[in-house]
């Protein structure tokens, strides 16, 4: 197996966190009294230690407006993603009970399925701070439509539009640009292109937070295990060390991608083309 060079994402640096809290607050600056405006790197990922169990993409694709669901147990504190004020939303229809957090860069982030609100409406807090706990138990108060624990989040822009908040902070150190099209698609030979849109796939539907370096190691696979365990019926451990039964489930993936050959856990030019044509959507080009 290649070597992992991956690296996990790090938190928000404390300097970063006490001058988001600042602003949050309200902070003068130059006797002003204005708030810094928020970057995206005033944002980090809270939930890097939870596997997905539904992406951003499958809550389009069955018609929601979009968010990532991690699994976690019931009553898990949830820490803000960014410092702001806090908003709660007690029984907010299929979303049960919802906190938002209200950026002072115009954007709202916001977990859903709570089983407790921590704060009262209009507390200022810093990244990190508990916002709530989780819930999400089947006819729980506050559960929504949800049938399982869970933690539901998404973001919304300043124009009021839902976004992918991964998407906006960044999620996996890709370092910005686009990413060309996998030859593997004709050849069916994976290469460092296949392999850097893999990881900006499972960077963007698995919480992959490694380096999108076209090197895939432990990290890399373990994202696709994940994923592959929630959408195709793998059953093993997501513990990065890929076999017959991870590459079963994803030439059950590559099936759906234009694949025909046996499902028996045995890669081949065929099985790579079609995992190919699934990560040359155009909604893995950018990083």
């Amino acid at each position: 197996m290649t070597k992992d060079q991956q690296s996990s994402r790090p938190g928000m640096s404390r300097r970063s966190i006490l001058r988001y809290s600042a602003a949050a607050a309200g902070i003068a600056i130059g006797g002003a009294g204005l708030v810094t405006p928020a970057s995206a790197s005033d944002f980090y990922n809270p939930f890097t230690g939870y596997p997905i169990t539904d992406g951003w993409w499958e809550h389009i694709s069955r018609g929601s407006l979009g968010g990532i669901d991690f699994a976690m147990g019931v009553g898990t504190p949830l820490p803000a993603c960014g410092g702001g004020t806090i908003t709660n939303i007690p029984y907010n229809g299929t979303g049960g009970h919802t906190v938002t957090i209200n950026h002072p860069n115009g954007y709202r982030t916001q977990y859903m399925h709570l089983s407790q609100f921590l704060l009262g409406n209009g507390t200022s807090v810093g990244a990190g701070a508990h916002v709530g706990l989780s819930g999400g138990a089947a006819g729980a108060p506050g559960s929504g439509s949800s049938t399982g624990p869970h933690c539901h989040w998404h973001m919304i822009n300043p124009s009021g539009t839902r976004i992918n908040p991964l998407d906006y902070i960044g999620g996996g150190g890709g370092g910005g640009g686009t990413l060309p099209k996998t030859s593997t698609e004709s050849d069916g030979i994976p290469g460092p292109i296949f392999w850097k849109r893999v990881q900006n796939w499972v960077r963007i539907d698995a919480g992959y937070t490694g380096p999108i370096d076209g090197v895939p190691g432990p990290n890399t696979y373990a994202a696709m295990q994940r994923y592959l365990a929630a959408h195709y019926g793998y059953g093993g451990p997501a513990d990065g060390a890929p076999g017959p039964n991870t590459y079963a489930a994803l030439q059950r993936l590559a099936a759906r991608h234009g694949y025909t050959g046996p499902i028996d856990g045995v890669m081949g030019p065929n099985s790579w083309r079609g995992v190919a044509r699934f990560v040359n959507q155009d909604r893995f080009d950018r990083v």
